[in-house]
């Protein structure tokens, strides 16, 4: 290993990576109706709505989370239980929030596509692409008025550098030297179409720099050298100099949903990009496969356990659906 990536930090970075492959794999069964995998049974599919997974990408979210304070903050996309595992949230309360209970992180009503968890810095995954570049500068700004060392790390996909936000934020983040990371979580995929061959030019990162935010490529697959890259553009980003992107090229294991079988995949292409699965990859640089095992163990055991507290868990009560929304005065819409 790497003299500034210790055994203690490499084996903690699998432990997430580990955390988030167990915590997506049980919730792609549970759209499905099936967990027995990990000991549970279900009648019915307990996840409704669009499940994005982020199976295969969770390099990304380990190497880059690994490095924020619980009071640095964090957007998201559709594709955003990594992103939220790794920033620190409790796997029962998301997995309550998937099933729609009232234990959950947004007590039901956010599911899958909108969690969030504000005791960790967790501001939201959303659901329109691009659409948390902005929340992320605003919340940057936020912090640079207040003072500190604090940053918002903004995930976003490979089709949001095609929208008017990424421009937009980038800019807002430059002229301002605002205290954000950027990273393009680039899985080669928008929806259903491969994303170069509806992205013009060089990419997210030429783009970036034109715009003034320096930064870096790396293999997201790699979640060591995610690591050491995030490492280095966090030292920038907190000590005033301006925000930073990090470009890190990864790979959606799953369909665009749960349910799309993605047959438009060219299947040789798709085979070959398995065989850099980013669990692999760790556990052989770090060897001592027995305790890798018994990692995975732990982490199939707690999304188990997760599972069972959802299935048991309450349903919200009908008049919470009249808590959280904007007050349109006196409790009458207005025309």
């Amino acid at each position: 290993m790497d003299e500034v990536l210790d055994s203690g930090r490499a084996l903690a970075l699998y432990r997430t990576m580990a955390r988030i492959r167990a915590f997506e794999d049980a919730a792609e069964e549970a759209s499905k109706g099936g967990v027995a995998a990990f000991g549970a049974s279900l009648s019915a599919a307990m996840v409704r709505g669009p499940l994005h997974l982020s199976t295969g990408q969770e390099a990304v979210a380990a190497g880059v989370c690994a490095h924020l304070r619980k009071s640095d903050l964090l957007t998201s996309t559709h594709r955003g239980h990594g992103h939220t595992i790794a920033k620190g949230a409790a796997l029962e309360r998301m997995m309550c929030e998937l099933f729609g209970r009232a234990s959950g992180t947004n007590g039901g009503k956010g599911g899958s596509m909108h969690i969030a968890d504000f005791s960790v810095g967790m501001l939201g995954a959303n659901g329109v692409v691009a659409a948390g570049i902005p929340i992320a500068v605003g919340a940057a700004h936020a912090l640079r008025a207040r003072g500190g060392s604090d940053v918002v790390t903004c995930f976003f996909g490979d089709g949001a550098i095609n929208r008017g936000p990424f421009l937009e934020g980038l800019n807002w983040a430059a002229v301002h030297a605002l205290p954000i990371l950027f990273v393009c979580e680039d899985n080669r995929w928008a929806a259903t179409t491969a994303a170069e061959s509806i992205t013009a030019g060089a990419g997210a990162l030429a783009r970036s720099i034109a715009i003034g935010v320096p930064g870096t490529q790396v293999d997201g697959n790699d979640v060591f050298a995610v690591w050491q890259a995030t490492a280095k553009l966090l030292v920038d980003v907190r000590s005033g100099a301006g925000p930073r992107l990090l470009h890190a090229i990864t790979y959606r294991v799953k369909g665009h949903v749960s349910v799309d079988v993605a047959a438009y995949r060219d299947v040789a292409k798709h085979d070959k990009a398995l065989e850099r699965d980013p669990l692999v990859l760790a556990a052989q640089r770090i060897g001592a496969p027995e305790q890798l095992q018994a990692i995975g163990r732990e982490a199939r055991g707690e999304v188990a356990a997760a599972l069972a507290a959802a299935h048991a868990a309450p349903w919200p009560e009908p008049r919470a659906a009249y808590t959280d929304v904007q007050d349109t005065g006196a409790g009458r819409w207005r025309g």
